[in-house]
């Protein structure tokens, strides 16, 4: 569904909350029904000095600025926001976009390596990605220096969208500032930062995971054994996409970490025909279907809420140092899953429990 100003005003409002992160956010949907009801029930829920909810007129002012830049901010449950990305559970809540994402291809692979990259690693990122992009497949990836410049630089006449961590109108590096206005021109720049948001380490790995879910596939060429390339491996492979890397030289580096990969069961790639085998071998993704995602679930709360008190100390005992994933922690508590899912939602909110992107659950320290 399409959001009204107010709506998606307070749709971000939420997902920008201090202690709300998008397993939280997908949850007090769920509860609440809406954005905007959320917001006023949340005294319910926590009364938490750790919970710092956004101003009114600050998120105005951001929604204003973005649109004067001449991007959109898009909502998960509306139609335009990229049906790959919808398909995570959870999706990031709000994505800005600068550019038009409908130029792209649908069928999109993500291209990532090493920033400190070979010119042979340079040269097969640009064959490779102008090739695919010939075949009808859009490029996608994070604008970073070495693999990323060479993909997006081949795709730029085929369809190419960049992610950043910083907000959408951060440009980082600023050696890709001309790149950055190539691909605004002539593809899209997404963002889940706020705008005008300056790019931090702890911002990388959000990036990271709209990169792979984006894509139906990750090509990885060059990635050092312990490198933000291989986190987007990793979101990829929890995302239920395909891993593909390039082997290298066992004395180089810079190739351990695709070799790695093709050891655990990343496929082995050598030429964009390759690649293209593997992507038409894929079955369908399941795409989400319609919006209803986000409407009240049939139970009373209000109700069940001594309920969810009393859970909260149980589910805490059963949190570590840790991440467990969040499935495991409900069944484990024995719990209905309601009630225990609630608890966990709660502890997020107060600051007891972190929770990552991907749902996994550890104790807050």
């Amino acid at each position: 569904m399409e959001l009204s100003y107010e709506q998606k005003r307070d749709w971000i409002r939420l997902s920008r909350s201090s202690t709300i992160g998008p397993v939280a956010f997908a949850g007090l949907l769920a509860r609440f029904g809406d954005a905007s009801e959320a917001l006023a029930r949340l005294p319910e829920v926590s009364r938490s000095s750790k919970l710092s909810i956004p101003a009114v007129d600050l998120v105005e002012r951001e929604m204003e600025m973005t649109a004067d830049f001449g991007a959109r901010m898009i909502a998960a449950c509306e139609p335009d926001y990229p049906a790959y990305l919808a398909a995570l559970d959870p999706p990031p809540p709000i994505i800005s976009v600068a550019g038009d994402l409908s130029r792209l291809p649908e069928e999109r692979l993500a291209v990532i390596g090493s920033r400190n990259a070979s010119a042979v690693g340079l040269r097969f990122a640009g064959q490779i990605s102008r090739e695919l992009g010939q075949a009808g497949v859009a490029i996608i990836s994070g604008l970073a220096r070495g693999i990323d410049t060479q993909a997006h630089m081949a795709a730029l006449e085929t369809g190419t969208a960049a992610v950043l961590g910083g907000g959408v109108d951060h440009v980082y590096p600023a050696s890709n500032a001309a790149l950055y206005d190539d691909i605004k021109d002539r593809g899209a720049i997404i963002s889940e930062s706020p705008f005008g948001h300056r790019a931090t380490a702890r911002d990388f790995p959000r990036r990271n995971r709209i990169i792979s879910g984006m894509s139906s596939g990750v090509i990885v060429i060059e990635a050092a054994e312990r490198s933000g390339t291989l986190i987007t491996a990793r979101y990829a492979l929890e995302q239920g996409r395909e891993v593909m890397a390039a082997p290298g030289s066992p004395l180089d580096p810079r190739t351990k970490g695709c070799n790695r990969l093709i050891r655990q069961g990343a496929a082995l790639i050598e030429t964009a025909q390759d690649i293209l085998d593997i992507l038409r071998s894929l079955p369908p993704m399941a795409l989400r279907e319609g919006t209803d995602d986000y409407n009240s679930v049939p139970f009373d709360w209000n109700a069940a809420q001594n309920d969810i008190t009393k859970a909260k100390a149980h589910m805490r005992g059963l949190l570590s140092p840790t991440p467990a994933p969040r499935d495991d922690l409900i069944r484990m508590s024995g719990l209905p899953v309601p009630i225990a899912a609630a608890a966990l939602l709660e502890l997020e909110i107060d600051g007891e429990a972190f929770v990552e992107r991907d749902g996994r659950t550890s104790l807050a320290v």
